[in-house]
């Protein structure tokens, strides 16, 4: 904001009165960062944002004032993340979904069935190869701070009950714009269709797209009972999330600032994680309680069967032995 002549005979004069020098009143300002995430401030988004920016503005480096923009008030996650590269966005929490599509290796996390339960997939990005996974963001011109985390994804749609891959054929899915996810979903016979989220409600109430995929934190907070009918318990895809800020924005910040971010986004991604697990006990039974017909028995082996073909190319695109090691993580 630029301060008026009046505005700064004031400061002047009160600074002045006060004993401190006019330079330091000034650079006393805290510098706004602009922070942007898909969903509402209530949602696990939220969570992990007000957790990280709540803990920069509390630490000893307190000169920085966080700005919330949620509900894609900044675009979909594709825009905010080149927002970051362009230097017009300071800091976004983003689900991993899109995020393959600037760094090709976290498109792993996305294999289905890759990680056994939460535990085993938070062991994974809290391990070395999360730690590795962060560093690559670099050369592609984001700092990638920490993961959080949305839970494991479900189908929903209007059309029916999905219980096994036959009944899932025809379907036309929502997806985020990542290869792993359509490549999957093809093999499946399921209709994958790239959408930023924004766009997501409308098509359902137009019938533009029979459904959706996402964790049950993602279903509740969206409310997506008022525009689907069927839910199904696939826990096919863990879905981290990641809190990136831009290189203009971590350029400017001396070591003591960039360990406040670096730690304030740790904070940030274990309340994601809090927030989760209290969804996660209660999620499911809101959803039924507002009609949908939720399909919890699920025959996951033969959706595993059914896409063997689908998981040779991703060990050819990702590496088997990356694979296994994941898998090996206890």
């Amino acid at each position: 904001m630029t301060l008026t002549r009046r505005s700064l005979f004031a400061v002047a004069a009160g600074t002045a009165a006060a004993g401190i020098p006019l330079g330091q009143a000034f650079a006393q300002q805290p510098r706004e960062i602009k922070l942007g995430y898909a969903l509402a401030q209530n949602s696990h988004f939220g969570a992990a944002a007000q957790a990280w920016s709540d803990a920069v503005e509390k630490s000893p480096v307190n000169n920085f004032k966080f700005r919330h923009f949620p509900s894609s008030a900044l675009g979909g996650e594709r825009e905010m993340i080149e927002g970051l590269t362009l230097g017009t966005v300071e800091a976004v929490v983003v689900s991993n979904g899109v995020l393959s599509n600037f760094v090709p290796d976290a498109g792993v996390m996305d294999v289905p069935f890759l990680f056994r339960d939460t535990k085993h997939a938070r062991a994974v990005l809290d391990g070395k190869f999360g730690e590795d996974l962060l560093a690559k963001f670099r050369a592609r011109g984001l700092i990638a701070l920490g993961w959080g985390e949305q839970g494991f994804r479900h189908l929903t749609n209007n059309k029916r009950p999905v219980a096994k891959p036959e009944d899932a054929k025809g379907l036309k899915i929502r997806v985020t714009e990542n290869q792993v996810h359509i490549a999957a979903f093809r093999q499946l016979g399921i209709a994958p269709t790239p959408m930023a989220w924004p766009e997501v409600l409308g098509a359902l109430q137009q019938g533009t797209i029979d459904g959706q995929e996402n964790p049950v934190s993602v279903i509740v907070s969206a409310k997506l009972w008022q525009v689907q009918k069927h839910m199904t318990l696939t826990g096919h895809v863990y879905a981290p999330m990641a809190l990136i800020v831009s290189p203009t924005l971590w350029a400017s910040l001396n070591e003591a600032q960039k360990k406040a971010f670096t730690e304030g986004a740790r904070v940030g991604g274990r309340a994601s994680r809090q927030f989760v697990d209290d969804v996660e006990k209660k999620g499911v039974e809101e959803i039924k309680s507002h009609g949908v017909q939720v399909v919890g028995d699920v025959d996951k082996a033969a959706f595993r069967s059914a896409l063997v073909p689908a998981y040779k190319q991703f060990a050819e695109k990702f590496g088997q032995k990356t694979m296994d090691d994941i898998a090996a993580v206890q």
